[in-house]
């Protein structure tokens, strides 16, 4: 890998992070970033192919039953979705022993028709986005 690919791939990895760090937890005032559930070293990003990036969120629920660790990870899609403009594929994980039900809720996350119908809910939606809502 060349200098310039290893400074492309910080800068999205960097980008990327400045995204969702401002994310408010669904529950609490502060944000993901406060509450230490997603960090720098969170977010990896590889060359997918030549046009395209592979990124990797991994977080950390507040509490190892979070109830609301699926919408933190929907919370996390829709804000790269809606801001990331870098053709990507996007991959959300919880952090592996820091959740009771960690295999459920990554399948759930990461899958297509389950994030569409998630996103037909106007309850759901009216959440996310107040979670995506910047109040700075």
């Amino acid at each position: 890998m060349t200098d310039s690919t290893d400074t492309e791939l910080v800068t999205i990895q960097e980008t990327v992070y400045d995204l969702i760090r401002s994310i408010r937890d669904p529950e609490k005032a502060e944000t993901l970033e406060e509450l230490n559930v997603v960090s720098e070293e969170s977010v990896t990003v590889k060359r997918f192919n030549s046009d395209e990036y592979l990124i990797k969120i991994e977080f950390i629920p507040t509490v190892p039953h979070c109830s609301l660790a699926s919408l933190i990870g929907l919370c996390l899609r829709e804000k790269l979705q809606k801001n990331f403009t870098e053709r990507h594929k996007l991959d959300i994980f919880i952090k592996e022993g820091t959740h009771e039900t960690v295999n459920e809720i990554n399948k759930q996350i990461n899958d297509k028709e389950r994030i569409a119908a998630a996103m037909e809910n106007p309850n759901l939606q009216k959440l996310v986005n107040e979670c995506l809502t910047d109040e700075n």
